[in-house]
């Protein structure tokens, strides 16, 4: 596959960009700073690099892959721009024969018992500094689950996510937070990685959310 990657010098950006370069794909790495674009080529050679903002990415640009990435993240001050991007995103892949389009999410839309993981991280006042992003990124989720001429997919990581290598014991689900026999809740970069490749080389989810933990 051809596949765009936004964010692609970020954390779960880059262990994308890598993973589908080995698996063999067309990989384009998108993003803003071309120093650090021009890293990830160093250790990535044969990618392809796109410095440019992803709002300004057109329908024309996007219809030339088969699936795009968005591994977009942001400091809370601008939490809002997960609701903008994905709406550009929507606004110019919607109808058929457009690329697919995978969105990584956070884990506040997760359910814990009868309630959201985003109630608990607002129940803390400790959150304050960075809440901002799981608030939006649950908006981001419903605007994605409003939409029903788009072919999109949305990955959650487990409350924590962090970089680090894959899982080799990872677990899966769709809208309930994950937690391992120690009671964890984390989702390394690595993990995420895979579970993104795994679905996109052999779909199972249209218009819909996974989430995936480590083990």
């Amino acid at each position: 596959m051809k596949i765009l990657i936004i964010g692609a010098t970020g954390m779960a950006g880059s262990a994308l960009t890598k993973l589908a370069h080995e698996h063999g794909h067309m990989v384009v790495a998108n993003g803003r700073d071309e120093a650090k674009l021009a890293q990830l080529a160093h250790e990535n050679p044969g990618i392809e690099l796109l410095a440019q903002d992803a709002f300004t990415l057109t329908k024309d640009q996007l219809m030339a892959y088969d699936v795009v990435i968005n591994a977009f993240a942001t400091a809370p001050t601008t939490a809002y721009l997960h609701i903008d991007l994905a709406a550009h995103l929507v606004h110019e892949l919607r109808g058929e024969n457009m690329p697919r389009v995978a969105f990584i999410l956070g884990a506040g839309s997760l359910k814990h018992g009868d309630h959201l993981v985003v109630d608990e991280i607002l129940a803390d006042e400790s959150t304050l500094p960075w809440r901002a992003v799981p608030q939006a990124q649950l908006v981001e989720l419903d605007l994605l689950r409003s939409v029903d001429n788009v072919n999109w997919v949305g990955f959650s990581p487990a409350q924590l996510f962090t970089a680090g290598p894959a899982s080799d014991k990872p677990l899966h689900g769709t809208d309930d937070v994950l937690f391992n026999t120690n009671g964890e809740s984390v989702t390394t970069s690595g993990t995420m990685a895979i579970a993104i490749l795994a679905e996109l080389e052999q779909p199972t989810t249209t218009r819909g959310r996974l989430t995936v933990a480590n083990g």
